[in-house]
């Protein structure tokens, strides 16, 4: 199954031979962006139970209030679903969400550069 999300800050991308999910955010997240995204990664879990988010950042602004705070629950509702979560992105506030991130899972995380995207496809496939 392939999943992407349009009209929203977030672009997911999913197949169901692979526990690896592609997350693309631009712009800012939205609450409803979570009524989407929830879903679409729960059933990921569901089928490969830990997998693996590959989430990259492009023109990202960060979260709403609202956003933040589904972010958080769902963070807390997985907290041992994910196995490696690699963080790309191009602005120095991106690489410290990669350690703010640390307490609300028990995944290996690591932040790349949008210079190494692929570098950091290889390491969520690793």
């Amino acid at each position: 199954m392939s999943v992407t999300i349009y009209e929203s800050a977030i672009e997911l991308k999913s197949t169901s031979s692979s526990n690896v999910v592609v997350a693309e955010v631009s712009g800012k997240l939205e609450t409803s962006d979570y009524e989407l995204l929830a879903p679409a990664i729960e059933e990921a879990i569901k089928k490969h139970g830990k997998i693996r988010l590959l989430f990259t950042m492009k023109d990202f602004h960060g979260w709403t209030a609202g956003a933040l705070w589904e972010d958080v629950k769902f963070d807390a509702k997985h907290f041992k679903d994910l196995e490696r979560l690699a963080m790309v992105g191009d602005k120095a506030w991106e690489r410290g969400m990669a350690l703010f991130c640390k307490p609300f899972t028990t995944a290996k995380i690591k932040y790349f550069d949008a210079s190494e995207l692929d570098v950091a496809r290889e390491w969520i496939k690793a």
